[in-house]
């Protein structure tokens, strides 16, 4: 024990002599740790406002019942359960625009609901006698209250004009939503005797034989334990949050391990003196952990606490991002969670270990004479490429399995992975095999001596140069997937938005009155009705949209592939239209057949069509109108599309407004529907570029901490040339010069990575995750720009150095010739 903490102490001592070395192995650490813990921060709140929203109905031990084939039963299928002694508490839920926020509204009998859900608090406290006496109540958790701006007691409206009883504060409620009476709900929602579910109590579960005893096939059992719709649609968005996190956590690691790579370099004469002194390999290796036992402690707390602060700053588009895409709704206030501190901290651990393995080993197996000596450093350095060279070329065959046999979002993540890590370990190969041509092919000897002296500095560099590539190949690569994703989106919206006028009326009785005032006015060339229900495919949520006969989607609806006479077929025959990613998710194509749950019994329908849905996770139908509203009679018939000419615009909508007033519960013109729709977009991708810029940040803090330590270590190098008469600015601008030249070749190996991995997430994980797949896009530009920064950031993280060099004391150089070496 006292020779590990005398081990402990000589070892210590060096960073107290290099506190540069010190300091960017701390903030290499911590930024690594900050970021991986930032993204599971936000993974975890994500969660947990998913769970909490499910616990209202289930709290993990109450069974639901919900419609078959999808969407809201008759409320007389609860009736008929209670009255065979099943004790079932009736819910409804739907969505409600209040303000500017979409609000899912949960409509609750409290009397009856069971104890095993979250609200069950209701049920036995005084608030269950205010929902049902007198005006009633709603509740909504605070962060909801402060959400919309409302004040304890206050009345919210929603957008189809319906006044809810005063809302207070219900810490138990779900992110995002108001509860109150199902009554209240019923009629807010405009679903009268209409329920979306029934909660089971957990004392008496349902047997599955008794159900079809009493409601037939109109109802399904879901069990507490099921995962929810809404996780399994957001399960793509996290696990890309989480490649990302993964991978700034590998940028970062490679600083920490340059960071250790030098330090063990610069101690190899203590612990030659160490081992010479009879310091035993096994007490050495037990100070080096005790070191890196303290380092992630240290390191590992500031990072956990830098990810918390880098996850409330994203929470709020995170949160966008998932509520436009999935309409689930996140609270605003970062849950302090244990498991991702304990995550952040776990992976602080498992990268200094990592990152101090390799060196310590390499160091440890040096006989003890020579550990001291820099050329047998370099030897052994020269193996640990060859190693390195078998690993890229495993890693690029594991890439090329894995691409085989890729039916899966971490087997497409796998093969980016996979290459990316090959081609950056091969980067320190080639770069130095460019450098020997180069060292060849020089006439002058400065000339050879900058090449020559290259190749000594890649070994130092070869990790923050293989972040660099990361980082530049990353930006390439995702840079060119949203921008392309952008120019496709844009376009499909283009295509899909024709109609000049959107609205949604209040109610269906409603919508009749506002069709029949349209069909007077000359402006409105076509009324387009686009009803909506939903139903289940292979346990799958689906949206089914009527479409009638009209040009706006014979000429405009865009098409993947099409049988003949699409059109006709669409609304003569039983046919139907179907979404790209459903139809993946099916594995059916054109001139299959799909049995489609309706209200009543099971349509059989022929594939006429397939269409892209860009941007929508959820599977899509398109029927011809009539038939939706024969199949699905309780669908909520208040959507429709208006043509105008275009001058018309605003003084039509100007009268509908005048005119129907609060029967109008929606109504929006093309272009603002479009600028909606578009600034969805550009949030969801807000958390993609954020952590794409920080990987760049990271990257160039590598570069930098390796440049900077290294500049002590390569005075031995300098000062022989110095001594021969070359001056110290100009020494100083080879230096600069050099660094520019290997960020230079970085990122031209960075542009065709950069095009594979967007050819990854367009081909492979886009389909995986969301069931479409977008046209490949280049973008010269964009690699242009890639090029520039590639050389800012080399210019940043050398000119320290240099400066440093440039202005080094005669008395500093003719130091190395007065030392051992």
């Amino acid at each position: 024990m006292r020779q590990t903490l005398f081990a402990l102490a000589a070892l210590l001592s060096h960073w107290r002599r290099h506190p540069a070395n010190l300091a960017t192995l701390i903030i290499g650490l911590s930024v690594a740790t900050a970021l991986w813990s930032g993204v599971q921060a936000l993974n975890a709140q994500a969660r947990k406002s998913y769970d909490s929203a499910a616990a209202a109905f289930t709290g993990g031990e109450a069974q639901n019942l919900v419609a078959a084939r999808g969407g809201l039963f008759p409320q007389t299928l609860f009736v008929r359960l209670r009255r065979a002694g099943v004790k079932v508490s009736p819910a409804i839920e739907g969505a409600a625009r209040i303000g500017e926020k979409n609000i899912r509204l949960i409509g609750l009998e409290p009397l009856t609901l069971p104890a095993a859900t979250t609200l069950a608090p209701l049920r036995e406290s005084e608030e269950a006698k205010y929902i049902l006496t007198g005006e009633g109540r709603s509740f909504a958790a605070p962060q909801t209250l402060r959400d919309l701006h409302l004040e304890a007691g206050a009345r919210a409206k929603t957008e189809r004009g319906y006044v809810l009883p005063p809302i207070h504060p219900l810490e138990e409620a779900p992110p995002g939503a108001i509860v109150v009476d199902i009554g209240v709900a019923q009629k807010a929602l405009d679903r009268k005797e209409r329920l979306s579910r029934l909660i089971v109590s957990s004392e008496t579960p349902i047997d599955p034989a008794k159900l079809v005893e009493i409601a037939g096939d109109a109802l399904r059992i879901v069990e507490p334990d099921e995962e929810s719709d809404l996780s399994r649609l957001t399960d793509s968005f996290h696990l890309n949050l989480t490649a990302f996190g993964l991978l700034a956590f590998l940028v970062g690691f490679f600083i920490v391990n340059a960071s250790f790579g030098l330090a063990f370099e610069q101690r190899l004469p203590t612990v030659r003196t160490l081992r010479a002194l009879g310091v035993s390999a096994r007490a050495l290796s037990a100070a080096l952990f005790c070191e890196l036992v303290a380092f992630t402690v240290l390191a590992g707390g500031l990072g956990v606490i830098g990810g918390y602060f880098i996850a409330a700053a994203l929470l709020p588009d995170v949160a966008a991002s998932l509520e436009g895409l999935y309409g689930a709704q996140l609270s605003g206030t970062l849950a302090l969670d244990w498991r991702w501190w304990l995550s952040g901290v776990a992976m602080a651990g498992a990268g200094a270990l990592l990152a101090a393995g390799s060196g310590l080993l390499k160091t440890l197996r040096l006989p003890v004479l020579s550990v001291a000596r820099p050329i047998a450093w370099r030897e052994a350095h020269q193996r640990y490429l060859r190693r390195q060279a078998i690993f890229a070329a495993l890693s690029l065959l594991g890439a090329a399995l894995a691409f085989r046999v890729a039916d899966g979002l971490v087997m497409g993540f796998m093969v980016i992975a996979l290459t990316l890590l090959g081609a950056a370990l091969f980067l320190p190969l080639a770069l130095e095999a460019l450098l020997r041509v180069g060292e060849r092919l020089a006439r002058r000897p400065l000339a050879r001596w900058f090449f020559a002296d290259g190749r000594q500095e890649i070994a130092g560099l070869s990790l923050a140069l293989m972040a660099l590539l990361l980082a530049l190949a990353t930006n390439i690569g995702v840079g060119g997937m949203v921008e392309g994703f952008r120019q496709t989106f844009v376009g499909w919206l283009d295509e899909r938005l024709i109609a000049e006028i959107y609205y949604e009326a209040a109610t269906p009785a409603d919508a009749r009155e506002i069709e029949e005032w349209l069909a007077t006015r000359s402006e409105a060339t076509a009324v387009l009705p686009v009803w909506r229900a939903r139903t289940r495919l292979a346990d799958w949520p689906v949206e089914i949209i009527g479409m009638v006969p009209h040009e706006t989607y014979s000429a405009h609806f865009t098409l993947l592939d099409a049988a003949p006479d699409v059109w006709r077929a669409l609304h003569e025959e039983n046919a139907v239209l179907i979404s790209e990613q459903l139809a993946r998710r099916l594995n059916v194509g054109l001139g299959g057949s799909l049995d489609i749950p309706t209200s009543r019994d099971n349509w059989r329908a022929k594939i006429v069509g397939i269409f892209p849905d860009y941007g929508n996770p959820r599977g899509q139908l398109r029927l011809d109108h009539a038939r939706v509203a024969r199949l699905f009679p309780d669908v909520p018939g208040v959507h429709y599309a208006l043509r105008v000419a275009a001058g018309d615009v605003p003084r039509l909508m100007e009268d509908m407004q005048t005119r129907f007033g609060p029967k109008i519960a929606r109504l929006i013109d093309n272009a603002e529907i479009k600028k909606i729709s578009k600034d969805i977009f550009e949030r969801t991708f807000t958390v993609t570029a954020a952590l794409n810029t920080l990987t760049l940040i990271v990257s160039a803090i590598a570069l930098f901490a390796g440049l900077l330590t290294l500049s002590n270590l390569r005075i031995a190098h300098i000062a022989p040339v110095w001594a021969m008469g070359v001056t110290r600015r100009r020494l100083a601008g080879l230096e600069l010069l050099r660094i520019l030249l290997f960020s230079a070749g970085v990122a031209l190996v960075a542009i065709p990575l950069g095009l594979f991995m967007t050819w990854g997430l367009v081909a492979i994980v886009n389909v995986v995750a969301f069931g479409w797949r977008l046209p490949m896009h280049v973008f010269p530009a964009h690699w242009a720009q890639v090029f520039v920064i590639a050389l800012v950031t080399a210019l940043f993280a050398s000119v320290v150095p240099a400066l440093r060099l440039a202005r080094s004391a005669p008395a500093d150089l003719l130091k190395v010739f007065a030392n051992e070496r």
